[in-house]
């Protein structure tokens, strides 16, 4: 039998790039040798997990600390070849003993945030650990307990240093976790330059928002976009969806999650990519297509001249400016057909759609209108 040509696994053999692990696969790393050496003195260096889908990695031990009824840890996370904002942070994890029947606590130490809104997986006043690296460090914990004959009843204090400066550059803030990082991972691997992440952080976003009672959400394509629509409509931070490239994420996500109104706001080229029928609006997987703005170019009232100096313009700024030049609004014109293209991905979902294109300086140059 040949082997698969798709998934992860193909992903890294096609690009030759190194994967890394998850912060939650290094705080269960950090667990389970805090709380081997809690039981037996001894630290195991490296300490090797077994991860969901079967991997066995080992980790090398940064820190070791031993302290009567409490034992710390710290791993240094290796993000592989991914851009992680991550990579090389140091992850701890103080494990410390509780009576007989306590079962697993998690509190958050330093660096490590809380969450303090609605719409996670996790309860408001929590600490950002995730159910899977959550579920890990338990089975971790219950594994090293019956080879040595203890309960298993403990405290976990996950920690990163430096976490709460790190976390500035993620999406945490605006999720309402707040005071650091989250300790994250499904399969306790980091696939290099994976889009999962991001699209996991718009799904949240709208789960967030949601949560939060609001019915009106904006897909942005960057902060620029972002502050025309606070501009535009007074949206609050936790309504504001920094959905990138990723306009298929935003909504298909929001088709099964509806909210009343969904707004788009973004530039006008990577926004033609969407009334064009282009969900992925990155350069490296879409581009823009002359052609097809030269034809709406022509359906807003350009003449035959125009329509082919619009097809054999450089870019999409410039074919928007000859059409200003000539009073045909293309910018109107690409925000309809975007707004139209959304509302096909939305397939009948009870959400109203407006789009609103700008340029580089976050001046409006088209928008739909709500439908």
């Amino acid at each position: 039998m040949s082997e698969a040509k798709g998934g992860r696994s193909a992903q890294l053999k096609h690009t030759g790039l190194r994967p890394g692990w998850t912060t939650g696969a290094c705080a269960t790393a950090a667990t389970t040798a805090a709380y081997t050496a809690l039981l037996t003195g001894d630290f195991p260096d490296p300490v090797s997990i077994t991860l969901p889908k079967g991997q066995t990695p080992a980790f090398a031990l940064a820190v070791e600390e031993l302290d009567g009824e409490r034992a710390t840890v710290g791993v240094v996370k290796d993000a592989g070849d991914d851009p992680d904002v991550t990579h090389g942070a140091l992850v701890r994890a103080t494990v410390r003993r509780l009576p007989p029947g306590s079962g697993v606590v998690f509190r958050a130490g330093p660096g490590v945030g809380t969450v303090t809104r609605p719409g996670l997986p996790l309860d408001v006043g929590e600490p950002a650990i995730n159910p899977m690296p959550r579920q890990m460090m338990r089975d971790h914990i219950a594994r090293v307990a019956a080879d040595h004959g203890a309960t298993g009843d403990v405290e976990i204090t996950v920690s990163v240093d430096h976490g709460e400066e790190i976390a500035r550059s993620t999406w945490n803030p605006r999720l309402g976790i707040l005071g650091g990082l989250s300790i994250l991972g499904t399969t306790g691997v980091v696939v290099p330059y994976s889009c999962s992440a991001w699209i996991d952080s718009i799904r949240r976003g709208v789960d967030v928002a949601r949560a939060a009672g609001h019915t009106h959400v904006a897909g942005c394509t960057g902060s620029t976009s972002e502050k025309t629509v606070v501009a535009e409509y007074g949206l609050p931070e936790i309504a504001l969806l920094d959905m990138g490239d990723f306009a298929g994420a935003v909504l298909k996500y929001v088709r099964r999650h509806p909210v009343d109104r969904l707004t788009v706001c973004g530039g006008f080229a990577k926004l033609s990519k969407l009334a064009a029928g282009h969900l992925d609006l990155h350069s490296a997987r879409s581009q823009v297509d002359k052609g097809f703005l030269a034809e709406l170019a022509r359906q807003g009232g350009a003449d035959a001249a125009l329509a082919a100096e619009v097809a054999d313009a450089n870019t999409g700024l410039a074919a928007l400016q000859l059409c200003a030049a000539a009073g045909v609004p293309l910018g109107d014109l690409v925000a309809v057909a975007a707004r139209d293209q959304a509302l096909s991905v939305l397939r009948g979902a009870p959400v109203a759609v407006d789009v609103i294109c700008i340029d580089r300086a976050g001046a409006v140059v088209g928008r739909s209108g709500v439908d």
